[in-house]
């Protein structure tokens, strides 16, 4: 049977995290849970381990560290400890509900059933499907998956979504180390790299909804670093991790 691990980043989130624990749980595919926490000050990590304690200790999982790291480290530490454990297909999932529990189903069997080795569960493949957005956000958001579209000439529409599916072939052959953005730039470049090493991405239309509990944690310096980190990786070259550095 193949084994699936959802990973989920965090920084107080102690209104969403145990109703999106219980949520995956829930769902009739077995997916275990990990949850990298970044210190949150406001209980996160103790919510988890008390779970752990009651009701899923053999599927649900924990990492912390120190302070606010970014989101695009605390996914390259889930990764790495997904791979250590054997994971066959590893997911990136919000933990404020912002992605569906009960899309996971089809990330995952677009890529065990369907052939791919990177799902995405994509806002702007099928129209623009997000929902509670300001309408000013909802178009800064489609068009930097425009203009990454059209820099990297990669034809993936929503090129910043950070709802998606690996193979865990593509993790093993992405070199972490070269992996340079860290907040939601890292969403593109890690697409970046799964399309430039030949990987076959596929785009799963979903609805994204705003979250309703907690605080976003976007900002301005997020969209700068994505803005000039395209265009720099437009001309970097993509060696898979066996290659000489």
């Amino acid at each position: 049977m193949d084994r699936k691990v959802v990973i989920i980043p965090t920084y107080n989130e102690k209104e969403n995290i145990e109703a999106i624990i219980r949520a995956v749980r829930a769902l009739k595919d077995d997916f275990h849970i990990l949850v990298v926490d970044d210190g949150s000050p406001d209980g996160t990590a103790a919510i988890v381990k008390g779970l752990q304690a009651s009701d899923y200790p053999d599927s649900l999982f924990l990492l912390e560290r120190e302070g606010k790291q970014g989101l695009g480290t605390a996914y390259m530490t889930g990764f790495n400890w997904a791979l250590e454990h054997g994971y066959d297909y590893v997911i990136e999932m919000d933990a404020d509900f912002s992605h569906n529990p009960d899309d996971l189903p089809r990330l995952y069997h677009a890529c065990c059933d369907e052939g791919a080795d990177l799902a995405i569960g994509s806002r702007y493949c099928n129209g623009i499907s997000v929902i509670n957005w300001p309408i000013g956000r909802v178009i800064m958001s489609y068009y930097a998956s425009k203009y990454v579209r059209t820099v990297l000439r990669m034809k993936v529409y929503d090129s910043t979504a950070g709802f998606k599916c690996y193979r865990r072939k593509v993790l093993e052959t992405i070199d972490f180390d070269r992996i340079k953005m860290r907040g939601y730039g890292f969403q593109i470049e890690m697409k970046y790299n799964a399309y430039r090493l030949g990987f076959k991405i596929a785009e799963v239309p979903i609805i994204f909804v705003d979250r309703k509990q907690g605080t976003s944690k976007m900002s301005s310096g997020i969209f700068g670093e994505a803005f000039w980190g395209v265009i720099a990786l437009r001309f970097r070259r993509i060696r898979p991790k066996s290659s000489t550095k």
